[in-house]
């Protein structure tokens, strides 16, 4: 009797429709699973990754555990990285044009990127791919061959171009060649499937038709939703500082993950880790009854800390958020500023220099705030002395100390 390494075909499905948006066509995937466990055939899985954004958030993470998933199911994780295609700048999302990068500069954010995606993926079974190797060979007239099989009116159909066409902005002719060159990837590595978020639903399936077009069997797209930010509001950002970083501290991560507000709980259990749904139904319906809320953020926020450091690590944050943020002590371990006799600095100053602000325009801005105490003294006065005392502490914010200590000489 033969074996197979792959799960039966309703587990893996389950697996794939957890917090995905769409599967398209979902017909198509359950024929190619069906294929793959019959002949014992791993199919290849696409992800392409950005190389214009090297620092990675939990946003970036919710694609890159659905690529995870595929692992675990017995797939081949294919990492497609940018490189070439950064250069053309990719539109999605952008309403004007979006400046185009170097190739060392693709290089080098691509690198970082996989560095950051090993703390998801098993990264000894992924394979690594940069698209300048079948990218930068192609001759003008490979290229005018590939865009003589998709048409304007169908890049058109695409809501930014539309929008931009709209409003008379400027569409640059490069940009049409984005979701081709895109496509192309699938071509050259024979995509089965392809993964993205529901903003790259479009190139996702451009790279369905030239597929087509190049005789392969097209590739089933799936897309997961964008995650909201710490705000609740907007995408998960850097730009917009709602972010939960992959290399955030455990306190700072667990800190930020219990700000989210209340409707992202299940989101976040669904998306970002790897709970049972039998749990998440469970705080579902806790939630629904009354429950507080709270007790179940803390736990995501545990849980979340955990993935990317351990249980320990996430205890200690939670310790510590308890003692700094919920009773408002002091932190037990804080850095030390050590304050020279004589010296004419003033607070502001001292909380720039000892890092816990990036300029001294924010440190004023916090300041007038009331984001800034010395030993629980509220201080609005950019321009205040460092009071005298033995121990001083100054808080910035909520999570932000450091102790001033007066030297003898």
């Amino acid at each position: 009797m033969s074996t197979t390494p792959f799960p039966p075909l309703n587990e893996q499905m389950d697996l794939i429709r957890r917090g995905t948006s769409e599967i398209l066509p979902e017909d198509e995937l359950v024929k190619k699973i069906e294929d793959s466990i019959a002949n014992n055939r791993p199919l290849r899985v696409k992800l392409g990754c950005d190389p214009s954004r090297p620092d990675l958030h939990l946003g970036h993470s919710v694609v890159l555990r659905k690529l995870r998933q595929f692992q675990d199911l017995g797939h081949t994780a294919i990492l497609i990285v940018g490189d070439f295609t950064g250069m053309i700048g990719d539109p999605t999302g952008k309403n004007k044009t979006r400046p185009s990068l170097t190739l060392d500069e693709t290089r080098k954010n691509g690198q970082s990127y996989f560095e950051q995606a090993s703390q998801i993926l098993d990264i000894e079974r992924v394979e690594i791919r940069y698209n300048s190797d079948w990218l930068a060979p192609m001759t003008f007239e490979d290229v005018i061959k590939l865009s003589a099989r998709y048409t304007v009116a169908r890049m058109l159909e695409r809501d930014e171009f539309e929008k931009r066409y709209r409003n008379q902005e400027p569409i640059s002719v490069h940009e049409f060649l984005y979701p081709l060159a895109q496509a192309m990837d699938s071509v050259a590595i024979t995509s089965d499937i392809e993964l993205g978020g529901t903003d790259q639903k479009f190139n996702l399936l451009v790279g369905r038709e030239i597929q087509r077009e190049y005789g392969q069997v097209p590739q089933v797209i799936l897309t997961m939703p964008l995650l909201e930010g710490t705000d609740g509001v907007e995408k998960m950002s850097k730009s917009l500082d709602n972010y939960i970083a992959f290399n955030d501290t455990p306190e700072n991560m667990y800190g930020k993950t219990l700000s989210i507000p209340d409707h992202l709980i299940l989101p976040y259990f669904r998306l970002v880790t790897d709970v049972p749904e039998d749990r998440v139904a469970t705080i579902e319906a806790g939630m629904a009854g009354g429950d507080n809320p709270r007790d179940f953020k803390r736990e995501l926020a545990r849980t979340v800390v955990a993935s990317y450091y351990d249980a320990e690590a996430a205890s200690q944050a939670e310790a510590h958020f308890d003692r700094v943020i919920k009773n408002k002590l002091a932190p037990e371990d804080i850095d030390e500023f050590l304050l020279p006799p004589g010296s004419d600095k003033n607070l502001l100053d001292v909380i720039f220099e000892a890092g816990l602000v990036k300029s001294k325009g924010e440190g004023r801005r916090l300041m007038q705030q009331s984001a800034v105490s010395v030993n629980d003294e509220r201080v609005t006065d950019p321009t205040a002395a460092v009071p005298d005392g033995e121990e001083i502490v100054v808080k910035v914010g909520k999570r932000r100390f450091v102790k001033i200590i007066r030297s003898a000489s």
